[in-house]
């Protein structure tokens, strides 16, 4: 698969958010998030695992479930997507009081939602304008940790890896306190499927400070395991519209 990078498209004020942020999707559907890169990869694999033929078996399983899942998603009505992301932005924003997290001059990283991913954009938005600072996350080199920079209404975003919006590279880099991370799927021991590009992963194990982590996802893409391999981090906290399922 070619994964390099598209030509950037004009730029645009993300302040132009239309009813459900419409005015952002581009031709077709959105790529993979930057730290999650959907289909990069189905034969992927850790070449650290301790059985390489045991982790082809987990990156196969794995591939199939992505598949299961965003399907499954996929069939949620418009009503049911909407009560799903208030439910969860109702519980972050209790997460975040509970561990004193983005406050202050803190960061607190979010992601650009697509491929039918729960929309948290409001919160994000209403977050910076009460003073906390937003961050999003960018793939500027392969096979690289993500890069961070500053987001506020007023950027004006650019196509970036897999065509994503994502600030320009004269945005501020920063190191966030907090991350959230869409996923796929999810298991009791807090660990997450994501779309398998490893950029997550790599991003947590790089970082000499590491940031308190939220996996934001849906309680029907609840695993009984991810069979985790020894690159997979699991998250300090999964939320779904239930509310907190790991960790707390």
């Amino acid at each position: 698969m070619d994964l390099t990078a598209r030509e950037t498209t004009p730029a645009f004020r993300s302040s132009d958010m239309g009813n459900g942020f419409n005015s952002f999707k581009s031709e077709g559907s959105f790529a993979s998030p930057p730290c999650m890169a959907a289909e990069v990869d189905p034969g992927y694999f850790d070449p650290l695992g301790v059985d390489p033929e045991q982790a082809r078996d987990v990156a196969r399983w794995r591939t199939a479930e992505r598949k299961r899942l965003r399907e499954a998603r996929q069939t949620l009505s418009s009503h049911q997507r909407k009560a799903t992301g208030d439910a969860l932005m109702a519980g972050l924003k209790r997460i975040l009081a509970v561990h004193s997290a983005g406050t202050g001059d803190g960061v607190v990283a979010f992601y650009w939602p697509i491929k039918d991913e729960p929309d948290l954009r409001s919160l994000m938005a209403k977050m910076q304008a009460s003073g906390r600072r937003i961050a999003l996350p960018l793939v500027e080199t392969r096979a690289a940790p993500l890069v961070f920079r500053l987001w506020t209404p007023e950027t004006r975003m650019e196509r970036g890896y897999w065509n994503i919006p994502v600030p320009p590279r004269d945005a501020p880099k920063v190191m966030p306190d907090v991350v959230l991370a869409p996923l796929m799927g999810w298991d009791p021991e807090g660990y997450r499927l994501g779309y398998g590009g490893g950029y997550f992963d790599r991003t947590l194990a790089a970082l000499s400070s590491r940031p308190f982590s939220i996996g934001v996802g849906l309680a029907a893409a609840q695993l009984p395991t991810i069979y985790p391999q020894p690159h997979d981090i699991p998250m300090d906290v999964i939320l779904t519209e239930r509310g907190t399922e790991v960790g707390g």
